[in-house]
């Protein structure tokens, strides 16, 4: 027997011994076999091996002197006296008679102290007589006639040798016919009660057995029953030689063999492993009860309960070891043995002659073969399928399963993950320390468990990960429950609701835990793999599903999908590391592939850990300037607003995922759950659309402050609208329609608001000049348009302007939100508290703010109805004047109105800051007002000063047509507000709030507080003040319009006695005067007390002011209502003068020059005073 070399030929008889037990009667071949059993020699004398067993004798010492040493036919173990009591009171009668039937029962109790010593070696002298009788050989061949002819393998044995029994048990799951299946199942569970009897097993593996002390294999040092104990021994000794353990022993390779076999051919059915079946006798009542055995049933009920609370320690461990060898060779697994043998061989996963075939046989091999064919789409039986399903699942739940990772990530397991065994809690433990969420990780380790994770791949099944499972599940019933249980979209659905109210915890951990490890290799997402392999081969040169590249590892094949997915280098994509696109010409996505690469990249700006590359390239980046920023998303935000402050690897792959952000925002996922209201309120035809072009992002910020908006969208929007300032290629749409304008006019600027300001003063100067032809495209034009008005609402994102105010912001604004352009009105308000600088940049904004109103964010978006229903017509660089034009309609909203009045003060304290002022009188300004012009520095205020001085030269009538129209208007306007007079409210606000609180309180302003100042001109002590209000007196007199409380009483008696006359030049205030002196005309009771009390206010005002000379008189005379009155006195006068000079000569004596001089201005002035109907001014009083 030694030379055999598998199993012995006896071991069939065993079955066949067996079966005749349960189909007595039924052959009657059976029949006249199952006598041999009974008619076997002495048990304790018979020939066979026990002769060549060493310690044999000494076992037959206590059973054997008992025996006879040949037993007559017909002879029962239950006559035996050894075995009376034992077989009496654990074996039911009924199996007495059936020698076979008693073995089962008796070598099957688990206490060793339940049978006696004697029995014990009757009943393995027994077995070992049967195992080496050839007799059985010839029944085999008999009973099993019809099976040895169907295998090939076993009719090609020769007999008499022993191997065609062995043949048989090795070709077990194929044997259809019944009796012989029974046979051989019964003979195998004799058979591996006692590695003894396991023909050769004992040569093989006698030196590893007394190196591992796995115990004697003398009868004399261990109990019979205690001999499966040797095998889990041996079985245990190859797992830690496996995983490399300290102290491990290396196994022989022939003894590693046999006991590979062993395991193998114990797989079908428990019983035969006979450690493992005592270990867990109780458990299997348990647990399996209703469990058949055979086929590999019980197994897989234990595994399945591995884990559970109530399952013994001792069969949880022998669970293991199985499970382990499992690992080594899948044909220690007999369900997944026979349910994949045609699809192993159907695709040739056992044939790859570049492979040892130690590692042909393991379990991941097997797994990554078939995952292959069913992600190419090849049928795989659904039978195998399942048995995938299962070991992809065990390996999930015990690391211990999988020996690189026990290898490799042993100081992980112990520094940081020790006392999480059960249910793949280690192994998620070990996922949190690869994503660096605990420390450091051993690049072996790292690559260990991504191998694993390739093995389960558990995106292909979320069940398939039972620590996922279970912490996911309420999540998976309530936002998940549409999709079709174990259906890879549950991952995606999972990730959709990350950082939502329905996400738990413990779900969230686990999920991250997981995608990191899938977001390294596009293959462990199958949805994406199905997609998406065929571009990938096309485009990125991959291989298949189970094999690598160094060329293209698995990390870089999504980064070529999303780089084929989006921008060409037309549209100015950025390749990292200056790739050249030059092979990509043609080479797009299908629209299902696009289509999950948007997917993957939506999950992945969930956590900047699921972005391999930048992770990679940032890892220190975000150690030095992101460690504070823990929360979901902040980390990538973070990264964004540090950009110029990155190594160059990490600016560019942040550089690049902000460009392709800017593109389809939608990546953003957090960001479009914040904004989720808004979107389906104002942007939903845009956000329908499957490739999103910038559109998106332009919605919303256009919409950033409607109602639906919330405080964590408007912060997401501002953020990437920041973010965009740092380089015009982070904003799509600019970056497309200006790309080649910016080459051209603008190279080798960066920063958006630099190209948006050199592009805007290219266009400026072209339409100044009134070039013929513009040099920015019109295409880039209308987007330039877009950035300028989205600049203009937040200062941050005009970052020269943002720098230079800072301190008064904090000072000024502290408490002013940021957004609407709110800080900016702040600044504009508090205008004349600014620091210097401060106030040089916000005068530069609002001059442009003036020439472009399109620009003023905050008058635009407050008078935007407005402008809708008085100013569709007109041109955006008009629509301020045309709102101006339109401010005291009824019809005008209060906001927008009082919107108005604030830029109207605006443009009055700077005739720049009024372009068709400044346009009216550019010939006027220098001529008049050029001392004003030469005081002022270029970048400081004039203070409505050059606009007073105007003002005076328009009392004068000294102005041009163009620019006495625009003062007039102005005029108009202040005389209705005295915040439109810069000169007027500077000087008289103590004034104002001491004499007329009540009119200055008023909301509506109709010139009331400048008619107290006018009426309470005696009472005004400041100078300034006072010369202020009598220069509006003056004013007053050369129009009427200037003055609107007496235009208002007045505008009746306009209207019947001055209707022909035109206005300005003082013509109307003429024309009233004269009907006031007019006794024939009857004017209006307030048109005449008003008109009365001017001529008492221009009279104090003579008085007050009294001419200056000649010159000034002549200006009041030509200024005066009455100015062709008094010419036409002065002019009758003179001529008398002469005529009485002609007709009498000389009659005095020569009188000196001084007293000429004398005489001339006396009667002049007694002429004026006789002639001038107005009040008696202080030259009369002289006379």
């Amino acid at each position: 027997m030694a030379d055999c070399i598998r199993v012995p030929l006896t071991l069939l008889l065993m079955c066949i011994l067996s079966s005749v037990h349960s189909i007595r009667g039924d052959n009657n071949a059976i029949a006249r076999l199952a006598g041999n059993a009974d008619n076997l020699p002495n048990p304790a004398g018979g020939p066979g091996p026990a002769a060549v067993i060493p310690g044999a004798a000494e076992r037959n010492l206590g059973a054997g002197a008992s025996l006879p040493r040949k037993r007559s036919a017909g002879w029962k173990l239950a006559e035996e006296a050894v075995c009376r009591e034992d077989l009496t009171r654990l074996c039911p009668k009924h199996s007495w008679n059936n020698n076979l039937a008693v073995l089962e029962c008796l070598q099957d109790k688990k206490e060793e102290t339940e049978i006696a010593a004697e029995c014990n070696h009757l009943l393995w002298n027994y077995k070992l007589n049967l195992t080496t009788d050839p007799k059985f050989e010839s029944v085999a061949v008999e009973v099993c006639k019809t099976t040895i002819s169907e295998i090939k393998e076993c009719a090609a044995e020769e007999l008499g040798k022993g191997y065609l029994v062995s043949c048989l048990v090795d070709h077990r799951s194929n044997i259809t016919d019944y009796q012989c299946n029974q046979y051989i199942t019964k003979m195998t569970t004799i058979v591996f009660s006692d590695y003894r009897l396991i023909c050769g097993f004992m040569d093989k593996c006698r030196d590893d057995i007394n190196t591992l002390r796995c115990g004697s294999i003398s009868t004399g040092e261990k109990d019979i029953h205690s001999q499966g104990e040797v095998i889990a021994c041996l079985e245990k000794g190859l797992v830690r030689e496996a995983e490399e353990q300290p102290g491990a022993h290396a196994i022989k390779d022939d003894c590693k063999k046999a006991i590979m076999r062993v395991a193998e051919l114990s797989s079908d059915d428990f019983h035969l492993d006979r450690y493992l079946y005592f270990s867990c006798r109780e458990d299997r009542e348990r647990f399996c009860e209703n469990t058949l055995a055979g086929e590999g049933r019980v197994y897989k009920c234990l595994f399945n309960h591995k884990f559970e609370e109530a399952m013994s320690e001792r069969c949880r461990e022998a669970l293991t070891t199985r499970q382990k060898l499992i690992a080594q060779d899948y044909k220690v697994s007999y369900s997944l043995a026979k349910a994949c043998k045609s699809d192993l061989r159907k695709y040739r996963c056992s044939v790859d002659t570049n492979m040892p075939r130690a590692r042909e046989a393991r379990l991941s091999y097997l797994l990554l073969c078939l995952e292959s064919a069913v992600h190419r789409g090849r049928v795989v039986s659904g039978e195998c399928q399942g048995e995938m399903m299962d070991y992809r699942r065990m390996l999930m739940e015990d690391f211990s399963l999988s020996p690189e990772i026990v290898l490799q990530c042993r100081s992980e397991i112990e520094g940081h993950c020790s006392g999480l065994h059960r249910k793949g809690r280690t192994l998620h433990c070990l996922m949190r320390v690869g994503r660096g969420d605990m420390g450091a990780i051993d690049p072996n380790c790292q690559r260990a468990l991504q191998t694993l994770i390739q093995e389960a791949d558990p995106g292909a099944d979320y069940r398939i990960d039972r620590a996922l499972n279970e912490a996911c599940e309420s999540v998976i019933q309530t936002a998940c429950k549409h999709i079709r249980n174990g259906d890879p979209m549950i991952l995606s659905c999972l990730m959709e609701h990350l950082y939502t109210e329905k996400m738990v915890e413990d779900c969230e951990h686990r999920l991250l835990e997981l995608q990191y490890f899938i977001a390294r290799d596009w293959k462990l997402d199958p949805i994406l793999y199905k997609k998406c392999q065929g571009d990938a081969a096309r485009l990125c040169h991959t291989h298949g599903w189970n094999e690598t590249s160094e060329m293209m590892p698995p990390g870089a094949i999504f980064s070529c999908l999303y780089r084929h997915a989006y921008r060409s280098v037309e549209q100015g994509r950025r390749l990292p590391g200056g790739a050249s696109e030059a092979g990509n010409h043609g080479g797009t996505l299908s629209r299902d592939c696009k289509v999950e690469v948007q997917r993957i990249l939506h999950q992945r700006a969930l956590d900047v850990k699921l972005d391999p590359e930048l992770q990679r390239r940032c890892m220190t980046d975000l150690g030095k300037w992101c460690s504070e920023k823990t929360e979901a998303g902040q980390e990538l935000e973070c990264l964004q607003d540090h950009l110029e402050d990155l190594m160059s690897d990490c600016r560019d792959v942040v550089g690049n995922l902000t460009e392709l952000e800017s593109e389809d925002i939608q990546i953003e996922a957090l960001l479009m759950r914040a904004c989720e209201p808004v979107i389906q309120t104002h942007c939903h035809e845009v956000a329908d659309n499957q490739i999103d072009t910038g559109d998106l992002m332009e919605c919303l910020v256009q919409n950033k402050h409607q109602k639906e908006m919330n405080e964590k969208c408007a912060v997401g929007v501002t953020h990437f609208q920041l973010i965009q300032i740092k380089d015009f290629r982070f904003s799509y749409k600019f970056k497309t329609a200006c790309k080649e304008d910016v080459l051209k006019l603008c190279p080798n600027i960066k920063k958006k608001v630099d190209v948006v300001i050199c592009l805007s003063t290219t266009v400026r100067n072209d339409t100044l000049q009134e070039a013929k032809e513009q040099r920015v495209s019109v295409k880039c034009r209308k987007q330039l348009r877009v950035e300028e008005v989205e600049m203009s609402e937040d200062i941050r994102l005009e970052p020269e302007l943002y720098d230079s105010c800072k301190q008064d912001i904090t000072r000024l604004c502290q408490n002013v939100a940021y957004g609407n352009a709110q800080v900016i009105e702040c600044l504009k308000e508090n205008k004349r508290q600014l620091t210097s600088r401060c106030h040089q940049r916000i005068f530069k904004l609002q001059e442009v703010e003036m020439v472009d109103p399109e620009l003023d964010y905050q008058l635009m978006r407050v008078c935007k109805h407005m402008i809708r229903r008085f100013c569709t017509e007109s041109e955006g660089k008009n629509v301020l004047q045309c709102l101006k034009q339109n401010k005291n309609s009824e019809l005008m909203d209060p906001k927008c109105k009082q919107m108005i009045t604030k830029r109207q003060i605006t443009q009055n304290t700077d005739y720049r800051l009024n372009p068709v002022l400044r346009k009216a009188c550019k010939a006027d300004i220098p001529k008049f007002c050029q001392s004003i012009l030469n005081k002022a520095t270029a970048d400081s205020e004039l203070e409505g000063q050059v606009i007073s001085c105007l003002k005076l030269k328009y009392a004068d009538q000294r102005l041009s047509s163009d620019c006495e129209d625009q003062i007039r208007v102005i005029l108009q306007e202040s005389a209705l507000d005295y915040r439109l007079d810069p000169q007027l409210q500077i000087h008289c606000t103590q004034e104002i709030s001491r004499l007329c609180p009540e009119e200055a309180a008023a909301q509506e302003q109709t010139g009331q507080v400048e008619e107290c100042l006018k009426v309470n001109l005696l009472k005004i002590k400041q100078e300034g003040c006072k010369k202020e209000v009598l220069n509006m007196l003056k004013e007053s007199k050369a129009d009427i319009f200037v003055d609107p409380v007496l235009h208002t009483a007045c505008a009746l008696d306009i209207k019947h006695h001055c209707a022909a006359i035109p206005p300005g030049r003082g013509r109307q205030m003429s024309c009233l005067m004269e009907a006031l002196q007019d006794k024939r005309v009857r004017l209006q009771p307030e048109c005449k007390k008003r008109l009365q009390d001017r001529i008492d206010m221009w009279s104090y005002a003579a008085k007050v002011a009294p001419a200056e000379g000649f010159s000034d008189l002549a200006m009041q005379v030509m200024t005066s209502p009455s100015k062709n009155y008094i010419l036409t006195v002065i002019g009758a006068g003179v001529a008398l003068l002469f005529m009485l000079g002609l007709l009498c000569g000389r009659f005095t004596k020569r009188v000196t020059q001084e007293l000429k001089d004398r005489f001339w201005t006396v009667s002049v002035r007694g002429t004026l005073c006789d002639l001038w109907p107005v009040p008696r001014s202080s030259l009369c009083s002289k006379q």
